[in-house]
């Protein structure tokens, strides 16, 4: 699902020569760095470079792994992925089990003020409270935040930030894919989103990688408008590959206001505990 020779290709396409000190002109015909100009910097032979771009070599020590990252400018998420690609520092895990204990389900269920869901690598919903069904307008076993995203939203739908949601959704699974290279249903969920979006094969083929942590997302609610919320991940610590994912709103914003009228409108029947994915039991 993911090879080194690839992100190597598109991260060397990025760095800007006069930035790594290579003086550049008009006559320049090649975006980025160029190969023999990567291995000069980061110490390596050009010709051992070339076979790592072109898939031939395998298993670069760490230090090659460093200077490379070096070179290219890697984030510490694109070094993680990085060591990952290259079978370095992380084994090949197996894709974990997407059952929910039923003590976080108790702690879901105590977020009772800001929409809550619990989610797997492949942007599964596995459980969510009752705000989170409230806002998603759907209801959340079966939902999943790629597909919903790039194949039932759209621009105009419930994702008023749609094209940044896009970048965040295709980097995360771009991490998951280096995690997790012999998951199935991740491959099949990755497949399904290229044939069915253009813009997700055309971000695919940029292989970025984004880690999923907090920031400001914005939601176009059909009943109480626009909300901003700020989205806090806590990823757990069980190598179970979920995380927590909890959207708040700032106090006496607006949002603020949206979401009790949001909560209110939902208050006449249903039922207060956290919806559970059928797979999220077991």
């Amino acid at each position: 699902m993911d090879d080194l020779a690839g992100f190597l290709r598109t991260r060397r396409s990025r760095v800007d020569p006069a930035a790594a000190g290579i003086p550049t002109d008009s006559r320049r015909r090649v975006e980025g760095l160029r190969r023999e100009e990567v291995a000069h910097l980061s110490g390596v032979s050009v010709d051992y470079y070339v076979r790592l771009e072109q898939g031939r070599a395998t298993q670069p020590s760490g230090q090659v792994l460093d200077a490379l990252a070096r070179v290219l400018g890697l984030d510490e998420t694109e070094r993680d992925h990085l060591c990952r690609l290259a079978g370095k520092r992380r084994r090949r895990a197996k894709a974990p089990s997407s059952r929910v204990r039923p003590e976080l389900l108790r702690v879901l269920g105590l977020v009772a003020d800001a929409p809550a869901v619990i989610m797997d690598h492949r942007l599964d919903v596995l459980a969510g409270n009752r705000l989170a069904g409230l806002l998603y307008g759907r209801p959340l076993p079966g939902l999943n935040i790629a597909r919903n995203i790039f194949l039932e939203e759209t621009e105009r739908g419930l994702y008023a930030d749609w094209e940044n949601c896009t970048l965040d959704v295709v980097g995360h699974l771009r991490l998951a894919a280096g995690k997790f290279p012999d998951d199935p249903r991740l491959a099949s969920l990755i497949g399904e989103l290229a044939m069915g979006s253009e813009r997700f094969r055309r971000l695919w083929a940029r292989a970025d990688v984004r880690a999923r942590t907090h920031g400001r997302k914005a939601y176009r609610h059909p009943l109480v408008g626009l909300l901003e919320l700020h989205h806090e991940n806590f990823a757990l610590p069980d190598e179970s590959g979920m995380e927590l994912l909890v959207m708040s709103a700032a106090p006496g914003s607006s949002a603020e206001d949206g979401l009790r009228l949001l909560a209110g409108l939902g208050a006449d029947g249903g039922d207060a505990r956290p919806a559970v994915n059928a797979q999220a039991r077991e």
